[in-house]
């Protein structure tokens, strides 16, 4: 290859690794994907295609408060790198849908120039079939769909950073229980979006135990230059299945024993409550007896409430004991403050 088509490609590779706004690149970080991607730059020849060649054709910004440099595209430029083919286009809109529910608002709004450039490929193509499949499917979630907590931009760009970079990160972290915002220097190992929040699972400096907080609740993050402890054996997956990210009534698993009504019976029978479910005919009855290995957690009980008339349940005896108590709370508010708008609900 020759050197001019080499330096070409280059400058387009640094480009595609610069973030827009509020993301940011520090100039050694970009360095070292530069290398990966077979490009090795010395630090002062980059930093000197980032302050020449590129800055004075392309939108970017450098912040120079902090040491090294951060470097990334203005918030609103309208920069594609490369050119969007039809087959991405397509993904992305899709993809902008599925998110829609997944994402904090802020967070999606970080994608909008990628996705306002994707619907403007597909809709000025006219024969090609591909390009009305996105007005033809869409995703809707499960259940009731919740406004996403709002998001602060430079937040998630430095949650982000120190995920990424495997760096440690100063927050100011607002705490539910405790209502008041309390100072961490966290080691973050995860995310993971959940209904309408995102979680950043970590270690809190000093403890040896992964907790999981709240992004929107995080009122300001800095990522440190500290590399963040390391967690070989920590598996996202796992984590997730072990109900870490429920609110738990007890530890493991229990054994969910319950009578069904038929359409139930037949939702479960296309989508399962759990890998280890069983369905039993009840006779003389149209019913059917569920058997299911479930976590212990109120997301479970409050999916057995929601069913209302169409479901019994037999096993466990403590969830029998719980519904009872919940129903006879019922009972006994509407049948006292019936027709009452003044009163408040009492805590069932």
């Amino acid at each position: 290859m020759s050197e001019s088509k080499d330096t070409l490609l280059r400058l387009l590779t640094t480009l595609q690794l610069i973030p827009r706004h509020p993301g940011r690149i520090a100039t050694p970080t970009l360095q070292e994907k530069l290398a990966d991607r077979g490009f090795h730059i010395d630090l002062r020849s980059l930093q000197r295609d980032l302050k020449g060649r590129l800055s004075s054709h392309f939108p970017l910004a450098c912040d120079e408060s902090v040491r090294p440099f951060r470097w990334s595209f203005l918030a609103d430029a309208q920069i594609n790198l490369p050119a969007l083919d039809t087959p991405a286009a397509l993904t992305l809109c899709l993809a902008e849908e599925q998110l829609r529910s997944l994402l904090p608002a802020s967070v999606a709004d970080q994608l909008k120039p990628q996705f306002q450039a994707a619907r403007q490929h597909l809709n000025s193509l006219e024969h090609n079939q591909l390009a009305g499949w996105a007005k033809r499917v869409r995703a809707l979630p499960n259940g009731k769909a919740l406004i996403p907590a709002p998001l602060h931009s430079d937040v998630w760009a430095s949650v982000s950073e120190a995920l990424l970079h495997q760096k440690q990160l100063d927050v100011t972290y607002l705490s539910r229980k405790k209502q008041e915002a309390k100072n961490f220097t966290l080691h973050p190992v995860g995310l993971v979006s959940r209904y309408a929040l995102s979680y950043l699972i970590a270690q809190v400096d000093g403890y040896d135990n992964l907790r999981h907080f709240a992004v929107h609740r995080i009122e300001k993050a800095t990522p440190l230059d500290a590399a963040s402890n390391a967690h070989p054996d920590f598996d996202l997956d796992a984590y997730i299945q072990s109900g870490a990210l429920s609110w738990k009534t007890a530890e493991g698993t229990t054994r969910l024993v319950a009578d069904i009504h038929p359409q139930l019976a037949w939702i479960l029978k296309e989508t399962p409550l759990s890998e280890e479910q069983s369905l039993t005919p009840i006779p003389g009855s149209d019913w059917e007896r569920l058997e299911a290995t479930v976590l212990q957690d109120k997301e479970t009980l409050w999916w057995i409430y929601g069913l209302n008339d169409k479901i019994r349940v037999r096993e466990p005896q403590v969830w029998v004991e719980e519904i009872k108590a919940t129903l006879n709370n019922l009972n006994s508010y509407y049948a006292t403050h019936s027709g009452d708008q003044h009163d408040q609900t009492p805590a069932l």
